[in-house]
């Protein structure tokens, strides 16, 4: 169904690593860690300013993918990890961008249930990767029937 898009990403986009998005992210999350929140924390520690939680780059703009399209229910959740080549810097600006891995399909108790395997990527000003996260969407029989229509 989807194994067309493996291999396609999205134009790059500019984010800014907002210390107000950042702020209430943590809030959201329930950790206001001072290395999140507190300047004076962060000038002192070891990365002379804040960082954001590793969960943060959820809330980044990563562009779209051309012509690819998923519904907004119906989809679940599979599974995300996240790897950081080093932390995400309060202030900075980053350029990000999704791709498509992989697609596959198992059949279930329920049908043919697809897996769709999307990583998101966060890259400094001068192209190094800061943070790669990869995702798990698993797309139901319901789901599938709704897009072959």
């Amino acid at each position: 169904m989807f194994k067309a898009f493996i291999g396609k990403r999205s134009k790059g986009v500019e984010n800014i690593v907002e210390r107000g998005a950042v702020k209430k992210f943590a809030e959201a999350i329930g950790d206001l860690n001072p290395i999140y929140v507190d300047i004076e924390f962060g000038k002192k520690s070891r990365y002379k300013q804040n960082i954001a939680p590793p969960t943060f780059p959820r809330v980044l703009d990563y562009g779209m993918i051309e012509d690819f399209h998923l519904p907004n229910v119906g989809l679940i959740h599979g599974e995300q990890s996240f790897h950081y080549e080093r932390p995400l810097l309060v202030g900075e600006k980053i350029t990000c961008y999704t791709e498509i891995k992989d697609y596959y399909e198992k059949k279930g108790n329920h049908g043919f249930m697809g897996f769709l395997v999307v990583s998101d990527v966060g890259e400094d000003e001068n192209g190094q990767v800061i943070f790669q996260s990869n995702a798990v969407v698993i797309i139901t029989e319901e789901v599938r029937k709704v897009l072959t229509v």
